[in-house]
This record gives structure tokens, C-alpha cells and sequence, in this order.
């Protein structure tokens, strides 16, 4: 009883629905048989079999629709893959069929029954017994009409004899109907008129009141004829004839029958009656028996495979959600459980044993998860150890892929190695091939060497150290590590220089004041005097302090790159000093043609007026010098000089500016002239390295030097098509942390000290 409740409890509404139809029509179609065999006292009433019929056609379709229902929704699950529906369906299939199979079994046999009763019933020999049991009953009624006609006209042939002599004695005419009545066994003999007044009656007559006689019968009997009145149900006959002899008046005499043989009688014409409608209605009974019984098969047969479907899917429920839960295994589910019951049975074991073994897995994969977290954690805790480290790091594996780069290795050699990883090293940097092979011959061993890197036209110098990682005796990788050594190297190179450049600058600057202050005194006292070649000793004079003044512009540079002055920084119109620089350098080349792109708005920079003027001088120059050069070097009739001065603003991308943006100020220079070498252009930027003859080799790593207090850049590089491009790249505007510092007097020039002496002596 608990479990019924439950399940009523956890049934939903269609499925309590579906077994109620079911129960309903074995129950429907249990009462209809019933009735049609005649076991309930109702069998012969056609309502109820038809009302029963109607309960089976809605109870019928109903099923019918759930049934329906049940199928498509299996079908659609079989179409979708669900799990375990190819089984559902097969189990389906077979209780179908075994339902399906005695019903069709039993259909068949009825409908023979039912051909074979109905011969037996309609056979020649029932009829004639039948036909004769009528024939019977019928002689018998009539035996009766006879008698009692003849009664009847004996009687009334008596009373039309004697009527003279009854006339005006009614008592004389009861006691003849009286004598009659009794002689002939007569219940009663009457006397009545058209109207269905009584004139006369026989003793013990029971007609009390007016005997109303049909008009049928009173007009046959007007003609002369004796007229049998007949009641079934009362058990009695009667007769009505004229009286010839009076004056409307009619004699009636009734005689009683025995009402078992009125009963049988009757019973004999019901069977006949029915027996000829049996006959003659046939075909239609036997397509009525079968429809009503094909009703009934088709309804328990619903019901049947309602029944299989039920336990199809109990059998099948249990495994498809054992296949569903194997799945989701399948996919990485473990937490997934399939539903058992106390149930002792096979299934409910197999789903045991599951729920086992997932929880087994479930917590081999719990402990894996807690390990490889921690492996992670240690290696989240080495990346970010690794990414704050500003060397640039390489993990290889044995083979020599990458597997762990950092952040500062893929900005030091300018490529994305996180895109590398799994490719080899010497395919992403291939200037490590080198290191990568002396390591692996040196197993155990480290090695370090400088390599140079060149991305986008600039070279860095890297310096790299490899190590060997290992397990016990076998190689799991290797380590490379490296930094830019590039600006550590130039400042070493440009202090060393600095030193030179001082120590000449002392040294030269001494005696180049004396011997140009003694030319320029011989000149201008001797000259007069001498007379035999005046204009050689005037060109000795000359070239002297014409040498002395180029050796003085040389140590003039060296001092300017031995000390550079401290900056004076202010905000200053870029713009104006470019159109500045670009204009003097145009008076002293105007055969050049000259550029000057310029923002619509003035672009103000916080600088020193004097250096950017400088390093702009020193570019433009730069760019004149290789114009010229180029025109002497080129064929070229028609070969034209060219420079362009632009400025560009841009934002400034991540790392280019401070915390709160800004815009990141361009300077450009491009000219048409012999351009840059193809190797290490970077390299005209270190001290006395130059590609001119006269040069010192000092002017861009002055230009370098100027950008660099600036927090700047400075970048060189060819043209897309000739000539070279020269950019002074400025942060973002902010102030830089530098104190105005006014010029000091004693860093006034001494040669124009001197020459002031000469001057006044």
C-alpha cells in the first residue's frame, strides 16, 4: 500500500492518466463480453450495449492518442542518439509482438465462432422446428376463435328466435345469457349498443361499467360478421356479432384462456418474429459481432501494449541512464550517479558497482587535481619570478624546444616566443643556433658568448649563457639566459672615449692658442717688412691659422662630447626651432631643395632650445653632406637634392609613455642621398665611427647623447628608396627631474678669451 501511495505520490499527471485508460478498458471491455454473452441480466438490453459500445470507441481513442504519443516520443528519442533507445525500441518491438499475436490468434477464431453459431442457428432444421412451434400455437388460438365464434353465433341465432318474447324483459333476457353462458363455459355474455351501453348481462358478469367497442369492430360487425377480440395479455377471448332482431344491440361473450398457453404462444412468436430477423439481418449481425469484438481486441490490445511499453521502459530506463551516466563519464564527469533502488536485481547491482567506481575515480581525479594545482602553483610562482627578472630566459627541453620563455625574453630579441613554443630554437632566434649546439656537445658544462640581434634594422648586442638541466644522469633541458648588453658596452665605449677626448682636448688645446696668436702677430707685424715674397709668407701665415682653426673646431668636439652641458629645460615651440635649423641649413646649401611638413597647431615641447637646436643642425647637415657626396659620386645630370622636415604626433603606446599617456613627438629627417650602410647602422651612433673623411665621428653620438638626457630616441634607418631616415623621437610631455642650471662663465670658449687678448694688445 506505501509504495502505491508513493508511486501516486511521484507519478506524473500523463502517466497516471495512461494506466487509469488502461484500466478502464480491461475493465470496459471485460463488461461489454459479458453482456454479449448474456451473463448479466442486462444482456439483452441494446442501450446499455450500445452505451458500453460508445464507453470502448472514447476509451479506445483516448488510449489510442497516449499510445500514439508513447511511440513518437520514442521514435524521437531514437532519432536523436539518446542513450539507450535502440534497446528501448527492440524491447518494444518484442512485447508488441507478443501482444499483438494471440490477440490477432483469438480475432481470428472468434470470427469462425461467430460464423459457426450463426449456421447452427440459421440451419434448415431449427427453422422448420420453429416455423412449426407457430404453426401450433397458431391452431390452438384458432381452435379457440372457432369455438367461441360458434358460441357466439349460436347464441345470438337464439336471442333473435326469441326476441318477441324478451321484448320489454330485461330479466328474462339476463337469465337467458345467463343459461347460455353456463352451458357453453362462457366467463361472461353481454348485451350492449353502439354507444357501449350494457342492455343485458349474464350472472357473474364482471363488466360493470360502458363497454366502448372499437369502430373497426363495430363496423364489421354491422356487416353481419362475427368479430374475435382478442387480449394476450388478460388471458381471454371475445366475440362480437349483430343482433338481428334489436335494435342496436350487439351480444359480446368472452371466454378465458389459460395464460401459460397464451404465454407460450406468445413466446413462440417473439421466437419466431426474432428467428426471421436473425434470418434476414445476417450479414449485418455478423459485421456487428465482429466490429464489437475487433473494438474490444483493438482496445485490450492497446491496453496490452501500453503494458509493454511500461515495462519496456522500466527495463530499459535503468540501463539508458547507466549508458547516460557512462558518457558523461566519458566526457569528464565524475560526479555523475545513476539512480538504484533496494531492488536485490541484476541492474540495480551494475548500478552499485558504477557509483563505486566513479567514486573511485572521482577521488583518483580530486587527487591528481590537488598535485597538478600544485605543479602549477610552482609554476605560476617560477613565470612570475621569471617575468619580473629583466633578463630574458629560455627553458628548452631536451631537443631543444621551447617550452618556458619570459615576458623580458620576447621583448629583448623583439619576437612573440610564446607563438614559439614547441618550435626549436634555432628556427625562432636563429642567432642562438650556435649556443644551442655547443651546449648540447657540453653536456654539463655552461657557455657564455656575445651574439648580436638585429630587429627592424637595429642590433643589439646580447650576452647569452647556457646550462645544462638535469635529472640524476639524463639531459631534461637546457636554460639560456640573456641581457642587452648594448647600452652597458656603448657607455663603456663612450667613457672610454670621453677620457681620450678630454686628455686630447687638454693636451691639443695648450699649444694650438700660442701658435695661432704667434701666426696671426708674425702676419700682421712682419708682413710689411718682408718684400722679397709677401704672398708666401701671407699664405704660410694663413694656412697655419687655418689649420690651427680646423684643430681647434676638432678639439672644440671633443670637449662637447667629453662634458656636455647640463640641460636648461623649458617649455619650448618645437616648431619654431625646426623652421630655425631648417633655415639656416638652407642659406648655406640653396642648392638643395628643402621640405617642411608641419602640424596645423605649433607643438610645444619641454626641452633645451640649444641641444635640440644642435642635434637638428648636426642632422640636417648630415643630410646635406651625404646629398653632396652623392652628387659627385652620381652620373646624373638631373639628379636634384632633397630634404624633408617633418614632425609627427602620435599616442604613445604602452610602455612608450607614463602611467597617465600622452603623445609621444617625432622629429624626421629624409633625404635622397648616398644613405646608410647595410651593416649595423646603429654603429654611426659610438664615438669615431663615421663613413666621411673629414669627419670626427662625434656628431651623432652627440645627437645620441642630446636625445638621450631627453629620455628620447634616436633611430636611423634607409629609405624605402634612397637616402636615409633620421628620427628624434620625444616621450610624453613631462618635466624631467634636471635643475635649470644657468651656464657657467668659465665654460666660455678659451680660444675667443685669447683672441679677445690679441685683439686688445
Amino acid at each position: 500500500m506505501e509504495r502505491v501511495r508513493g508511486w501516486a505520490a511521484n507519478a506524473s499527471l500523463h502517466r497516471k492518466l495512461a494506466y487509469l485508460l488502461v484500466v478502464a478498458a480491461v475493465a470496459a471491455g471485460i463488461a461489454t463480453v459479458a453482456i454479449m454473452v448474456g451473463t448479466f441480466k442486462s444482456a439483452l438490453d441494446l442501450n446499455a450495449i450500445l452505451n458500453l459500445i460508445y464507453l470502448d470507441g472514447i476509451i479506445l481513442l483516448l488510449l489510442g492518442l497516449v499510445v500514439a504519443w508513447r511511440l513518437v516520443s520514442l521514435w524521437q528519442e531514437q532519432r536523436s542518439g539518446q542513450a539507450g533507445a535502440g534497446l528501448h525500441v527492440r524491447l518494444v518491438i518484442l512485447f508488441g509482438l507478443v501482444a499483438v499475436t494471440p490477440a490477432i490468434l483469438v480475432a481470428v477464431f472468434s470470427v469462425v465462432f461467430i460464423n459457426y453459431g450463426l449456421n447452427n442457428l440459421l440451419n434448415q432444421q431449427v427453422a422448420t422446428t420453429i416455423n412449426q412451434s407457430r404453426v401450433v400455437a397458431d391452431a390452438y388460438l384458432n381452435e379457440h376463435r372457432k369455438n367461441i365464434s360458434a358460441d357466439a353465433f349460436a347464441i345470438a341465432s337464439d336471442l333473435n328466435f326469441n326476441a318477441p318474447l324478451m321484448s320489454g324483459a330485461p330479466q328474462r333476457l339476463n337469465q337467458i345469457l345467463s343459461q347460455h353462458a353456463a352451458l357453453k363455459s362462457l366467463s361472461e355474455a353481454l348485451i350492449i349498443n353502439s354507444s357501449g351501453r350494457i342492455l343485458a348481462r349474464s350472472e357473474f358478469s364482471l363488466s360493470l361499467r360502458a363497454y366502448k367497442i372499437p369502430g373497426d369492430t363495430l363496423e364489421q360487425a354491422n356487416r353481419g360478421k362475427i368479430t374475435i377480440l382478442s387480449s394476450d395479455s388478460e388471458g381471454r377471448i371475445r366475440a362480437i356479432v349483430r343482433l338481428q332482431s334489436f335494435v342496436d344491440a350487439f351480444l359480446l361473450v368472452e371466454r378465458f384462456v389459460d395464460p401459460k398457453v397464451i404465454s407460450h404462444v406468445n413466446r413462440i412468436k417473439d421466437l419466431v418474429g426474432r428467428y426471421q430477423m436473425i434470418k434476414k439481418e445476417r450479414s449485418g449481425i455478423q459485421i456487428s459481432f465482429v466490429m464489437i469484438f475487433v473494438v474490444v481486441a483493438v482496445l485490450l490490445l492497446l491496453a496490452a501494449i501500453w503494458i509493454g511499453l511500461t515495462v519496456a521502459t522500466q527495463l530499459a530506463r535503468p540501463i539508458s541512464s547507466l549508458i547516460t551516466a557512462a558518457q558523461s563519464v566519458s566526457e569528464g564527469n565524475l560526479d555523475v550517479r545513476v539512480d538504484i533502488t533496494d531492488s536485490p536485481d541484476e541492474i540495480n547491482t551494475l548500478g552499485r558497482v558504477f557509483n563505486t567506481m566513479t567514486t573511485q575515480l572521482g577521488n583518483s581525479q580530486q587527487g591528481l587535481m590537488d598535485a597538478n594545482r600544485q605543479i602549477d602553483e610552482r609554476r605560476r610562482f617560477t613565470e612570475t619570478v621569471l617575468a619580473g627578472v629583466s633578463a630574458g630566459v629560455i627553458g628548452l627541453d631536451s631537443e631543444g624546444h621551447i617550452h618556458l620563455p619570459n615576458r623580458s625574453a620576447s621583448e629583448l630579441l623583439g619576437t612573440d616566443l610564446e607563438a614559439s613554443i614547441g618550435r626549436k630554437l634555432d628556427e625562432a632566434v636563429p642567432e642562438m643556433a650556435g649556443i644551442l649546439v655547443k651546449i648540447m656537445q657540453r653536456a654539463g658544462q655552461t657557455h657564455q658568448e656575445e651574439i648580436k640581434v638585429g630587429r627592424d634594422g637595429q642590433f643589439h648586442t646580447l650576452m647569452v649563457s647556457a646550462a645544462t638541466e638535469r635529472l640524476e644522469d639524463k639531459v631534461i633541458g637546457y636554460v639560456i639566459t640573456f641581457d642587452d648588453v648594448t647600452d652597458l658596452l656603448s657607455a663603456q665605449r663612450k667613457a672610454a672615449w670621453s677620457d681620450v677626448a678630454r686628455r686630447i682636448a687638454h693636451e691639443i688645446k695648450n699649444p694650438l692658442t700660442p701658435i695661432q696668436l704667434s701666426a696671426e702677430r708674425l702676419k700682421r707685424k712682419y708682413l710689411s717688412e718682408i718684400k722679397s715674397d709677401p704672398e708666401t709668407f701671407s699664405n704660410c701665415t694663413d694656412t697655419i691659422i687655418r689649420q690651427v682653426e680646423d684643430l681647434h673646431r676638432m678639439v672644440d668636439e671633443f670637449s662637447s662630447f667629453a662634458r656636455m652641458p647640463q640641460l636648461s629645460l623649458r617649455n619650448e615651440n618645437l616648431s619654431e626651432i625646426c623652421r630655425q635649423a631648417l633655415s639656416l641649413e638652407h642659406n648655406r646649401h640653396p642648392e638643395i631643395k628643402y621640405n617642411f611638413d608641419l602640424p596645423d597647431e605649433d607643438i610645444k615641447l619641454y626641452c633645451d632650445h640649444r641641444q635640440v637646436s644642435r642635434a637638428l643642425t648636426n642632422l640636417l647637415k648630415n643630410a646635406a653632406e651625404a646629398i653632396t657626396g652623392n652628387q659627385d659620386e652620381s652620373d646624373d645630370p638631373s639628379y636634384m637634392g632633397k630634404i624633408d622636415l617633418a614632425i609627427h604626433v602620435r599616442p604613445a603606446k604602452i610602455g612608450e609613455g607614463n602611467e597617465e599617456g600622452g603623445e609621444l613627438v617625432s622629429v624626421i629627417v629624409r633625404d635622397n642621398g648616398r644613405g646608410l650602410p647595410e651593416k649595423d647602422p646603429e654603429t654611426l651612433t659610438e664615438p669615431y665611427v663615421t663613413t666621411r673623411t673629414k669627419g670626427t665621428g662625434l656628431g651623432l653620438a652627440i645627437v645620441k647623447k642630446i636625445m638621450e638626457d631627453h629620455n628620447g630616441q634616436l633611430t636611423l634607418k634607409n629609405g624605402d628608396d634612397n637616402g636615409a631616415v633620421v628620427s628624434l623621437i620625444f616621450p610624453p610631455m613631462e618635466k624631467l627631474a634636471v635643475e635649470n642650471v644657468a651656464p657657467d662663465p668659465t665654460d666660455e670658449d678659451p680660444m675667443k678669451v685669447a683672441t679677445n687678448l690679441v685683439g686688445k694688445i
